[in-house]
């Protein structure tokens, strides 16, 4: 049967890489679909991973009506398996219901990747959606790091280098880019201590090279070591009773 999965992690965990895997995956055994993206790294009208790869797509706009365009499609001859719908997180809720709609009535499979909350932790609107509606919400198993080497949780956007937690929902931008050149707006995964205290890479970098603070100082997360495992006892001897 047909299914819904949205696919979930925060920045720079392999959702858009995992999105042109899967499509090569299923077109490989024959199978036909479409691939949507919005406001991709790259621009307009395409798919693209932070590894390299890329592939044209679908933009979506806000007036587009997936349940139309697909409808359409098939009712021109092109069959359609499966739909790939990367940065599913800046889709409407009516699109959303759009990608459920055909899901049920039409078999069509759909695949849709995202973030679920934006840089002030509060859950984008496609994304709420989708975890309402979704057959399988499933988190991916690559994780981002903060800069303290805790897990990250949280997407930070960062301006000339500091921190931000009000502006407009949507503004594109990227993490730094190989030559860690950042650009005027970025964002960094965070672990959740840090992003309430409001202290990304620059600002910890900042606060580690100030006379001022003493290294025992520094604003670091002690990284969680193994639960010890419970204590065995094989004999009686050692409080056991015997069989």
């Amino acid at each position: 049967m047909a299914e819904l999965v949205f696919f979930t992690g925060t920045m720079d965990c392999g959702k858009s890489t995992l999105a042109l895997q899967m499509d090569h995956t299923h077109a490989a055994r024959g199978r036909q679909g479409l691939l949507f993206t919005k406001h991709d790294r790259s621009g307009e009208a395409v798919l693209s991973s932070r590894l390299g790869l890329t592939k044209p797509a679908l933009e979506v706009k806000d007036d587009l009506d997936l349940w139309e365009l697909v409808v359409e499609q098939v009712t021109n001859g092109r069959r359609v398996d499966y739909l790939i719908c990367d940065e599913a997180q800046f889709y409407t809720p009516v699109q959303v219901e759009q990608l459920a709609r055909l899901v049920d009535e039409m078999g069509v499979d759909v695949f849709a990747f995202g973030i679920t909350a934006d840089f002030r932790t509060e859950l984008f609107p496609g994304s709420r959606r989708l975890i309402e509606l979704a057959d399988r919400t499933q988190q991916l198993q690559v994780q981002a790091l903060c800069w303290c080497g805790r897990t990250a949780t949280v997407n930070a956007r960062v301006v000339d280098g500091v921190m931000v937690v009000e502006g407009e929902q949507v503004v594109v931008g990227d993490v730094a880019g190989p030559d860690d050149v950042p650009p005027t707006v970025e964002y960094e995964m965070l672990c959740r201590r840090h992003y309430m205290r409001r202290m990304n890479a620059s600002a910890a970098r900042a606060q580690s090279l100030s006379p001022e603070v003493l290294p025992f100082d520094l604003d670091l997360c002690p990284v969680p070591s193994p639960r010890p495992r419970p204590a065995t006892v094989d004999s009686p001897e050692e409080g056991v009773p015997g069989d």
